[in-house]
């Protein structure tokens, strides 16, 4: 088991930053990818961004690329999601999720263990 607890949420407005903190605790993290989603009200939970726990590969949507940045501190396993210029289309629940350690532009679907979200707003 793997156990993900998310942290760094808030209420920001267009243009700032927010860091999102992934704490992960549990069987051995290098075995998997590390991969955040999120999801809108009334909408399909989509692709953010992934990580390979050992290589540090990143992967991300096209829509965050050059705006979002995926880090880890190993030492501490926790994983971030540094987020910039954030615009009001980005407001939506943010999960941090564990996966097979190939992971490049993830599905959903195919991950093994979530977190509970955070809430990101962005006002306009």
């Amino acid at each position: 088991q793997v156990q993900l607890v998310e942290s760094g949420g808030g209420l920001v407005q267009a243009g700032g930053s927010l860091r999102l903190s992934c704490a992960a605790s549990g069987r051995t993290l290098s075995m998997y990818a590390m991969g955040w989603f999120r999801q809108a009200p009334g909408k399909e939970r989509e692709f953010v961004g992934s990580m390979n726990w050992n290589s540090g590969y990143t992967s991300y949507a096209d829509s965050v690329k050059g705006r979002f940045t995926i880090s880890r501190d190993n030492a501490k396993n926790m994983v971030y999601l540094q987020m910039n210029s954030l615009k009001p289309e980005d407001t939506a629940l943010y999960y941090c999720a564990a996966g097979p350690s190939d992971w490049g532009h993830a599905k959903p679907d195919e991950s093994y263990y979530w977190g509970q979200g955070t809430q990101v707003t962005v006002s306009s």
